[in-house]
């Protein structure tokens, strides 16, 4: 029996604007799936930020699990690759496809594109909680762990204490699809579900034109904006989303994009089917695209934002032919095994 109960609420971070200096550790911030991995002999699971398991979607990942210590409990993110050898990056898109409810799609998935682990704690070995100890004892004792002969697909998270260093690699690792660094107190203790570390993420601004928005999924106000640049082809391109408004935007909002309702869409501005669509109302309202938006976002997938954009303000002094997709500001590319090989 582990000493730990489960399952382990992962210990957090709280945003900060720059990277702090002090008694601290930075370490890279992995844009993946967040894995507490569970060994007890045989018996091995991957468990989800959620306290879903991630098991079943990733069970090529059960031999490298194989090769740690037969009892431990070990902080990590599930990581997905693509790209040539030499021009390797992360890739959300790719990563997020892996959770299909299809146990055939899995197994095929799993063998097309292999995730990785990247282990950044350890809470439990042996016989031991390991979470009340401060993060040098443990940082130390998950070195150990991987001087063994381990698995290819596990790595070791990159780790250092000059603040220089770490500003350096915010700069250079996103070009690799990295979030940002994470920094941790050299004391503490693995506090669970707290916010007890610091991270620093990427953040850009960009102009883009409102061609749309969806209903609430209270029936009330606005859910959510659909925004859209115009490529080298002249034509407008889906780009993501803005989402969270509050209760009072929300109903103002409503009100305020009706006169640029339009009767039908245009087609090439229908978002593709996918299976987190599946069984979920995709309607949506088109609008004449003259509205114009400042969004704060992290990376772009391709030409879409990685993650939902946040509003900052309308931008009515901006015409919508000048939001262009070549005009939006990209992390220079930076292979993702040199930061594996940190």
């Amino acid at each position: 029996m582990l000493p730990l109960e489960l399952p382990i609420d992962p210990m957090l971070a709280k945003g900060v604007d720059t990277v702090p200096v002090g008694d601290f550790a930075y370490e890279p911030k992995w844009d993946g799936y967040r894995c507490i991995i569970i060994r007890d002999g045989d018996e091995m699971e991957l468990g989800s930020r959620g306290k879903k398991p991630l098991t079943r979607y990733f069970p090529e990942l059960l031999p490298a699990v194989a090769t740690l210590p037969e009892r431990c409990i070990v902080d990590a993110e599930v990581i997905q690759r693509t790209g040539e050898p030499g021009a390797e990056r992360l890739s959300w898109d790719i990563l997020s496809q892996r959770i299909h409810p299809a146990e055939s799609r899995v197994r095929m998935l799993s063998g097309k594109f292999p995730a990785e682990l990247v282990c950044f704690d350890l809470l439990a070995l042996g016989d031991d909680d390991w979470t009340g100890r401060p993060w040098t004892e443990r940082r130390a004792m998950l070195e150990e762990v991987f001087e063994a002969d381990l698995h290819p697909s596990l790595h070791l998270s990159a780790v250092t204490r000059d603040p220089a260093v770490a500003t350096d690699w915010f700069e250079r690792f996103e070009g690799a699809g990295l979030d940002g660094v994470v920094a941790k107190r050299l004391d503490s203790p693995y506090e669970q579900g707290r916010r007890s570390m610091l991270k620093v993420k990427h953040k850009r601004t960009a102009e883009a034109v409102v061609v749309g928005y969806r209903v609430h999924k209270s029936g009330e106000g606005v859910g959510s904006l659909l925004l859209a640049m115009y490529g080298d082809d002249g034509d407008l391109h889906r780009m993501g989303g803005i989402v969270g408004f509050p209760m009072k935007m929300r109903r103002e909002l409503l009100d305020e994009l009706q006169p640029l309702v339009l009767e039908e869409a245009d087609p090439s501005l229908e978002a593709p089917a996918s299976r987190f669509s599946a069984g979920r109302d995709q309607s949506w309202v088109p609008l004449s695209p003259e509205l114009v938006v400042e969004v704060a976002f992290d990376q772009l997938e391709g030409n879409r934002f990685r993650h939902a954009a946040s509003f900052l303000r309308f931008r009515p002094d901006r015409e919508p032919e000048s939001c262009r997709i070549e005009q939006v500001d990209r992390a220079i590319a930076y292979d993702l095994a040199e930061v594996l090989a940190t």
